[in-house]
């Protein structure tokens, strides 16, 4: 029966003697599996007559045992063999006496490590850092029972991640490549894992492979497979001095722990010659990158050759854990601490210098000597059992720190605390995981539909969903940005520009221009939009250039009069020509086209805003823009056409207005005496300014007196309408009095001016409503117009390539697809990972 570390052990009364040569003895305890180990002749006694106790050490034990009278029994003694790297009691973590809940926390994050999620997750996991050379490498065979590859100098120049697994099957070691970064130094959106040749089953030819694989990350531009078949792999200097993709091993077997760690390279103070200064800062980000999320159990290790001071990886893990609350400490190479300075060594292994939360410890691992001699895993565990037994300080330190020394109280604390920190976090690793599943899923289907495997169908069906929503859209959707919406404000502004061509006509001579005012035309009052005559003119345009503009756009019965005379031909005396009337229509018509064309080019600049955003939420995620272009050549092309009809029938209707015509005759006539009865009132104001006021304010009750007997007289207005009346003229009201007023000279040059501005108002708004009306049929309906069998036939789905032109088409963007493929892949390790901690929890 053997230990791990010097123990006392009690013997009850029995006696155990091993009185020939070195040989194997078998011992079995009800409540561990059997040890075998190795005698030396007469190493252990027991008194027959009371209890005793010996001191001695073994290879795998590590509790302190009491022996029952019967319980040792010798099963065989033979001569001792050779042993093997690794004994039958395990590696580090995989001793059989680890409890099932501690082994089953440890199981359950190498399996999430398995799944990737580390990723999207932050993972419990444990990072080795340290200075250069101080030791790491060979602490990470120690725990995972291969070899790395060694170097003068950096060996570790880029991260291995070790994934252990204790399994029943036959020992096996995968290495991988993880990318997180191209060639360039850019981060990948999704991590790539490439495996990196054969399973390995011969612990022997790992630190090859791993070489190989370093080789591999070190030049990124290369095949990696390159690396792995090279016969000679050293030549040649390397792309880059470190990396932050790492070298994966998975490893399982009987013998192989539970648990995932990661070495990390050394952080460097300094570069030779020929080295590159910026290698310093990115070996610090790369560690950093690790250890600053919460869940990373840091592994510091220092070596005692150096000044503590002058190891750069304590204050790296004191800035991103200043408590010390998740750092391991890790003093290696005792055997080369100066005389004298022991001392101060052992202040940290008390946990007086530097203070952990989880102490520090102190291993021996073989030098570089032992390692040429080719020393087995076995071998350098008991030279480091032997130093610290027989190696003072050490082996005089107290029981209570003796906990502290050796790699196996190191792994067995990881462990420990690594075991720990899981079930603290599956809880909230639970919560982050079903929020990420959520918030993946949600990114999927924002995504576009994948394309079919049939790009013939899928084509056919991309142009008629896109047909139908232009049909949709110019038949009109209920929303405000929506293409008939968009269109109506220029629809709007072009009719309110040809009402402003509408002729100012004013019924009195130019030079009253200055002191004469038009009344309110109230009759245009109900129809909306219109603006009234001189009245609202006033009120809009107060600037000076306002009014200047407006007086270069009267027209004065005067100049109406002069121009009449000059136009008569043969007519007779009181009769003008047509022409007249024609020639002020022509100075308003002329005035039309430029808004009506105006008009056109909004509506196709507006048409044409809605049928890229239409063509580009249909297309643009298919054919890797291909499509979309196409599509979009094709349509714009169709709407020049649609386009160029259009404005040749806007140019055609302008010049139907050339001549004045109408057979609207009843709402001409009406127009007609609405106007002139309005010209006739407000010359009339002007010129008979009294008496047209005297009318404008007459009532019946203010236009009778009383005698002095109080008896009402009638007077001024009302005793005309009273004497008309008499002579049989009823119905006369006051206003009808303006008629018997002088005859006006300017009566024709007022008949012209109605005439003109009662046409003005048919043809106006004839006008306002065909533009917009030739404009939506040629122009808005005339794009939807034939535009499958336009598509159609210009992608070229008639001909014989269809089905590799339909392909090609149906592709979508690689941004889409590897969106799509990233987020697939993401989705499919949360959820295993998910499943992973379900399956613990049902268990």
């Amino acid at each position: 029966m053997l230990c791990e570390s010097w123990q006392q052990v009690y013997l009850l009364p029995c006696q155990l003697t091993s009185t020939r040569s070195d040989c194997e003895v078998s011992f079995w305890y009800p409540s561990f599996k059997e040890e075998r180990v190795i005698l030396k002749a007469g190493n252990i006694r027991a008194s027959t007559s009371r209890r005793c106790f010996h001191h001695f050490w073994g290879p795998s034990m590590k509790s302190l045992l009491t022996l029952n009278d019967s319980a040792a029994t010798v099963v065989n003694t033979t001569p001792a063999l050779a042993q093997s790297t690794y004994s039958n009691g395990g590696v580090g973590l995989s001793n059989p006496q680890m409890s099932q809940s501690r082994r089953k926390m440890l199981d359950l994050v190498n399996r999430l490590h398995s799944t990737g999620v580390q990723v999207d997750i932050d993972l419990p996991q444990i990072a080795v850092i340290g200075s250069q050379s101080a030791g790491k490498s060979s602490l990470i065979e120690s725990i995972s029972g291969i070899a790395l590859p060694r170097a003068a100098g950096t060996c570790t120049r880029c991260p291995t991640e070790c994934r252990l697994a204790h399994s029943d099957t036959q020992w096996k070691c995968v290495v991988s490549l993880r990318f997180t970064t191209d060639a360039s130094g850019a981060t990948l959106g999704q991590p790539r894992n490439e495996i990196f040749g054969l399973p390995i089953f011969n612990r022997e030819q790992v630190e090859e492979r791993i070489r190989r694989a370093q080789r591999a990350i070190l030049n990124p531009s290369k095949p990696a497979k390159q690396f792995l078949d090279d016969d000679d792999e050293d030549s040649g200097e390397a792309e880059l001095s470190f990396s932050h993709n790492c070298v994966s091993l998975q490893i399982s077997g009987p013998d192989v722990a539970d648990l995932s760690f990661c070495d990390l390279p050394g952080l460097i103070a300094s570069v030779g010659r020929g080295g590159n200064v910026d290698d310093i800062k990115l070996v610090e980000g790369l560690v950093t990158s690790y250890i600053k999320k919460p869940s990373c159990i840091i592994l510091l290790t220092v070596a005692c050759e150096t000044d503590f001071e002058n190891q750069g990886a304590h204050q790296i893990a004191k800035a991103w854990d200043p408590e010390g609350k998740r750092t391991i400490g890790v003093l290696t190479k005792p055997d080369r601490i100066p005389v004298g300075e022991e001392p101060e060594w052992l202040r940290f292994i008390k946990n007086e210098k530097e203070p952990l939360a989880n102490n520090w410890y102190c291993v021996k691992q073989p030098s570089s000597n032992d390692l040429k001699q080719n020393w087995t895993w076995q071998q350098a565990r008991e030279k480091e059992r032997h130093f610290f037994s027989a190696t003072a300080p050490w082996c005089e330190l107290e029981g209570m720190y003796q906990k502290f020394l050796r790699t196996s109280n190191l792994v067995d604390r990881l462990s420990s605390v690594l075991s720990d920190l899981i079930a603290k976090r599956l809880p909230e690793i639970q919560d982050e995981l079903e929020k990420s599943i959520y918030t993946t899923r949600e990114l999927l289907r924002k995504l576009p539909r994948a394309p079919s495997q049939q790009p013939m169908n899928e084509v056919a069906t991309l142009l008629h969903e896109f047909v139908a929503g232009l049909t949709r859209h110019i038949t009109g959707v209920p929303d405000k940005q929506g293409l008939i919406q968009s269109i109506r404000p220029a629809q709007e502004q072009f009719r309110q520009e040809i009402r402003s061509t509408a002729p100012q006509f004013r019924p009195y001579e130019k030079k009253f221009a200055d002191s004469r005012t038009m009344p309110r035309a109230t009759f245009l009052d109900h129809e909306g939009g219109d603006v009234s005559e001189n009245h609202e003119l006033e009120a809009s345009q107060t600037t000076a250039l306002g009014k200047n503009k407006r007086r270069r756009n009267d027209v004065f019965i005067d100049e109406v009069f002069k121009r009449a005379q000059s136009y008569r031909t043969r007519e007779l005396p009181g009769n003008y020509p047509f022409v007249v009337q024609q020639s002020y229509i022509d100075e308003c018509v002329k005035g039309w086209r430029s808004p009506a064309q105006i008009l056109c080019r909004s509506a196709h600049n507006t048409l044409s805003d809605h049928l890229k955003t239409l063509i580009r939420k249909h297309f643009a995620h298919f054919g890797q823009g291909m499509l979309e272009h196409r599509v979009r050549v094709l349509v714009q092309d169709h709407l020049k056409s649609c386009l160029a009809r259009t404005e040749e029938k806007i140019n055609w209707l302008v010049d139907l207005e050339d001549k004045a015509f109408s057979l609207n005759t009843h709402y001409l006539t009406d127009y007609k005496s609405k106007f002139l009865a309005y010209y006739r009132g407000a010359r009339n104001k002007g010129n008979h300014a009294d008496i047209m006021s005297t009318i404008s304010t007459y009532t019946p009750l203010s236009s009778s007196a009383t005698n002095s007997k109080g008896v009402p007289v009638l007077c001024g207005i009302a005793k005309v309408l009273s004497g008309l009346a008499e002579l049989g003229l009823t119905g006369i009201k006051a206003n009808d009095l303006a008629k018997l007023l002088k005859t006006d000279d300017m009566e024709p040059a007022l008949e012209i001016m109605a005439d003109v501005r009662a046409y003005f108002q048919v043809a106006y708004k004839r006008f306002s409503d065909n533009i917009p009306m030739a404009i939506d049929r040629e122009l808005i309906c005339g794009v939807e117009r034939n535009v499958l069998p336009l598509l159609w036939n210009g992608l070229g789905l008639n001909s014989l390539d269809a089905h590799r032109i339909c392909k090609e088409f149906a592709q979508e963007s690689s941004a889409i697809s590897n969106r799509r493929e990233e987020l697939t892949k993401k989705l499919q390790r949360l959820e295993e990972a998910s499943q992973q901690l379900l399956q613990v929890g049902g268990s």
